[in-house]
């Protein structure tokens, strides 16, 4: 891909917005006009009689208020109130916020960031963004008493509206976010923090706006000269790339590269993942390889890209070529589960293809998962390969990983099938003792097979187990296990008897 002349070092950041004085000013625009509503408007704060509430309500809450809440009263004492009281009320926990309203009405009362913080999270959870927008023009208004005296703001301000815009976006009511967010410039009086930003910029490109994405970062970001991160190039690459524009992403990581910041891993998995979606298989595979040779150390999610781009153009043995390519590399995570790969495999009947890459996976320390392993077994079943399931699940469970109870009788199954009894029955009693919980029909299976080999004697030990175990419901159902162990030794004579 070329992309070490992306990755060479800077020597001097090309920046047109930084570094800046310490207290240079940063000119405040005008507070910003709502927008306009697409609802009624939000009603006019209560009086201090809470009105208007329904009458039935009226009188029961203001008992409760007074019992709870007596004036005067601190910030901390309502935000207990608040907190401790009305929110687990059945009846009045939605008018936390005529009651926040009644409080700034009080003259010996004055709102701070902490009664500022709880309001706007318990609205914007509750998705009431009509109060909520009503919360940011009383904050506008009515300053934290932090800042008074000083020429700064209380610093919580930012963390208060960063829950507001998260809350506004993650619904996709973007130009109350913003507003919101034009509100925090002017209330902060100095540059909003790169995070803030993250969270517009991803709601943008999370709901399909990536222009909006675009337009925000060249104009606000610009603006108030703050300075993104790795995760603002991220989630502008990740647009770029949701949008078909890879030629756009790829200048995105260079202006990142010009700007001195320096590309993680989720900048690369956007890249790949990037390329597999345009079909080019080769450059993504070049990617990896080239991402690694730079020191960067790939993720799960970095093999997740691989493998599942690889197998949607066919590439499945490619794709197990790889992953082996990887671990003997030792850049292969250790936590990858690519039971994914087992299955596509199995699915397509290359069954031993899946197990030699199990076995040379977990060989040099990749082991594989119990799903994986289960997949596998369900794999070598339907493909008659009682023996290599046999010596899978005993590698199983020598190593701790116990199947269930289901997958385990049918690997037996197999076993006695092809007259091998006796090595399931040894199985039976490695699993007991690595915890699996056996069940009748683990028992019946062995009797079965022992009936139809004829060895009545160790038959007859699986059934007293049975009977001990309470798996035998009644007296008829003993005589038939029993009868059956009987029948098998006499058939088993008279073929001796006759020489057949």
């Amino acid at each position: 891909m070329g992309l070490k002349k992306f990755l060479k070092p800077i020597s001097k950041p090309q920046l047109d917005y930084h570094p800046l004085p310490p207290l240079s000013p940063i000119p405040n625009p005008p507070l910003p006009s709502p927008p306009p509503h697409t609802s009624p408007p939000p009603p006019s704060p209560p009086t201090l009689s809470l009105s208007p509430l329904p009458h039935h309500h009226f009188h029961h809450l203001q008992l409760f208020l007074k019992t709870h809440l007596s004036p005067p009263f601190t910030p901390l004492s309502l935000l207990h109130f608040l907190k401790s009281k009305l929110h687990h009320h059945p009846s009045f926990s939605h008018y936390d916020f005529h009651i926040f309203n009644w409080a700034s009405k009080i003259d010996s009362f004055r709102h701070t960031h902490l009664t500022f913080h709880w309001m706007a999270q318990t609205l914007s959870v509750t998705h009431r963004f009509d109060q909520l927008r009503t919360l940011i023009e009383f904050i506008a208004s009515n300053p934290c008493p932090c800042s008074d005296g000083t020429i700064f703001s209380c610093p919580q301000i930012e963390p208060i509206f960063r829950f507001v815009i998260h809350g506004y976006c993650k619904v996709g009511n973007f130009d109350d976010a913003l507003y919101a967010f034009r509100t925090m410039v002017r209330l902060i009086d100095g540059r909003p923090s790169v995070v803030v930003c993250n969270i517009l910029l991803h709601g943008f490109v999370k709901c399909g706006r990536f222009d909006r994405a675009l337009g925000f970062y060249h104009d606000e970001m610009v603006r108030y000269r703050v300075k993104p991160d790795v995760v603002s190039f991220n989630i502008l690459i990740s647009g770029y790339c949701r949008d078909s524009r890879f030629e756009s992403a790829l200048e995105m990581f260079k202006e990142m590269r010009e700007m001195g910041c320096d590309p993680n891993v989720v900048t690369f998995n956007t890249l790949v993942k990037g390329l597999f979606r345009e079909g080019k298989v080769e450059e993504g595979i070049g990617m990896v390889n080239e991402m690694i040779e730079l020191g960067y150390r790939i993720s799960d999610v970095t093999c997740e890209i691989l493998v599942h781009g690889l197998c949607k153009e066919g590439r499945v043995l490619q794709a197990c070529d790889m992953l082996v390519e990887l671990s003997k590399r030792g850049v292969l995570p250790k936590g990858y589960d690519y039971f994914g790969l087992v299955e596509v495999l199995c699915g397509e009947g290359r069954v031993v293809r899946a197990l030699e890459l199990i076995y040379e996976l977990w060989d040099r320390g990749s082991v594989p998962s119990l799903i994986a392993c289960t997949v596998m077994v369900d794999g070598l079943s339907r493909s008659g390969k009682s023996e290599e399931a046999l010596s899978l699940v005993e590698k199983m469970l020598k190593e701790g990983m116990v199947l269930d109870i289901v997958t385990f009788n049918c690997v037996l199954q197999d076993i006695c099938n092809v007259g091998r009894t006796k090595e399931a029955n040894k199985l039976r009693l490695l699993a007991s003792s690595k915890g699996l919980e056996l069940d009748g029909m683990t028992y019946k299976i062995l009797v079965t097979g022992y009936t139809e080999e004829g060895n009545r004697k160790e038959g007859e030990l699986v059934v007293d187990e049975m009977l001990d175990r309470g798996f035998i419901p009644s007296l008829a159902s003993y005589n038939k296990l029993m009868n059956g162990l009987s029948n098998c030794r006499r058939s088993t004579l008279k073929v001796n008897k006759f020489g057949c």
